[in-house]
């Protein structure tokens, strides 16, 4: 994988809040991850998750804005699948940096979150929506 250097003015661009955290999360482990870092992303999110007690929907949204990954909020809760929307300015920040972002890690986490709570298997896919600055994450119990 090629290292492309990053300017002084991209990293300005990063939100001050959280640029530790973003540089780790898309420029280093994109690079030690390679091609699989979708995957591993996901996966990762879910074994946070299993290291954490989470009890209820609502841990998940504390944990979402402790870790401040933005404010997560419930859709929609039908049968076979749960909808939930991400938004915040740290979720505009990020998705108005010049480098490619993704809600892997986020979706990995609702998925093992969902599951010790509703004690089903299931999987999260992410849809981002740049205009309005919406994530939206689709749990799918897979029972």
């Amino acid at each position: 994988m090629e290292n492309k250097l990053i300017s002084l003015a991209t990293i300005d661009e990063f939100s001050s809040e959280t640029i530790g955290q973003d540089i780790i999360r898309y420029v280093s482990l994109p690079q030690f991850l390679g091609h699989e870092k979708d995957t591993l992303l996901y996966f990762i999110g879910r074994n946070l998750a299993r290291s954490i007690h989470i009890e209820t929907i609502d841990d998940i949204f504390y944990l979402f804005g402790k870790f401040r990954w933005g404010n997560l909020e419930l859709i929609k809760e039908k049968k076979n699948n749960i909808t939930f929307h991400l938004m915040s300015d740290d979720v505009v920040h990020r998705l108005e940096t010049p480098i490619d972002t993704d809600f892997r890690l986020e979706a990995g986490f609702i998925a093992e979150s969902i599951q010790a709570i509703k004690g089903r298997p299931c999987e999260c896919t992410e849809t981002i929506n740049e205009r309005l600055y919406r994530i939206s994450f689709k749990v799918f119990f897979t029972d």
